[in-house]
């Protein structure tokens, strides 16, 4: 059966989030903070917190990052929604768009509800899901698990290099989650492969149309 454009959304967002969510669940209730599982050599499960966005990376107040996460997701899912009836647009740009979705509302969970329904004891103990005593914060302070660690290769930098010589260097360093994962392969996808729609898209003019008006425009 094929799927139209919005079911197709509604369906991997659904499973990024479900997926996402299982994954930090598992990893907050069974691993203490800090704590590491070696996978293979360039593969590890390294559970970590932030505060910030993909990555670690930090901008400004924890509860403007947050508002600002909701109202992004909430203008992704308006513009998929206008999506939703569009033949004229590819299904690997929906399946962008969603990923880009369901990256941005899986660390929204983190951060709206993660702080009211974990603790966070001191390792080794490992975080409990609705502890009786209350969450380790308020509402949209949680911070957002990460877990995925891929350190594929290392070495330390010659001597004699200027400024990084003797310094050890570690490939990829990185530590994210699967809404982080899901977000970055897309946006990437989309710019390599999709980028001509992301103008025509935000129009009801089918793009068919808008190629033939600029080939029928003078030239000067």
């Amino acid at each position: 059966m094929k799927l139209s454009n919005g079911r197709l959304a509604a369906l991997i967002i659904a499973l990024v989030i479900v997926i996402d969510q299982a994954v930090k669940i598992w990893v907050k209730t069974h691993f203490y903070y800090g704590e590491e599982l070696e996978v293979t050599s360039w593969f590890k499960l390294l559970f970590i917190e932030n505060n910030g966005m993909a990555f670690g990376m930090e901008l400004g107040s924890k509860l403007l990052l947050t508002l600002f996460r909701l109202i992004a997701s909430g203008c992704l899912i308006y513009y998929l929604w206008r999506l939703h009836r569009r033949n004229d647009i590819p299904k690997g740009y929906i399946a962008c768009i969603a990923l880009i979705t369901a990256g941005a509302l899986g660390n929204v969970i983190d951060c709206v509800a993660y702080g009211m329904i974990f603790n966070s004891p001191m390792p080794p103990q490992v975080a409990q899901l609705f502890p009786p005593d209350g969450g380790y914060t308020t509402l949209f302070n949680g911070r957002v698990v990460d877990m995925f660690y891929f350190p594929l290769c290392e070495w330390d930098w010659p001597q004699w290099m200027p400024g990084i010589g003797g310094h050890h260097f570690i490939f990829f360093q990185p530590i994210f989650n699967v809404a982080d994962a899901a977000l970055s392969v897309s946006v990437i996808v989309l710019i390599l492969f999709y980028a001509k729609y992301l103008a025509a898209s935000t129009s009801d003019k089918p793009l068919t149309d808008a190629a033939d008006a600029d080939e029928n425009m003078p030239n000067d």
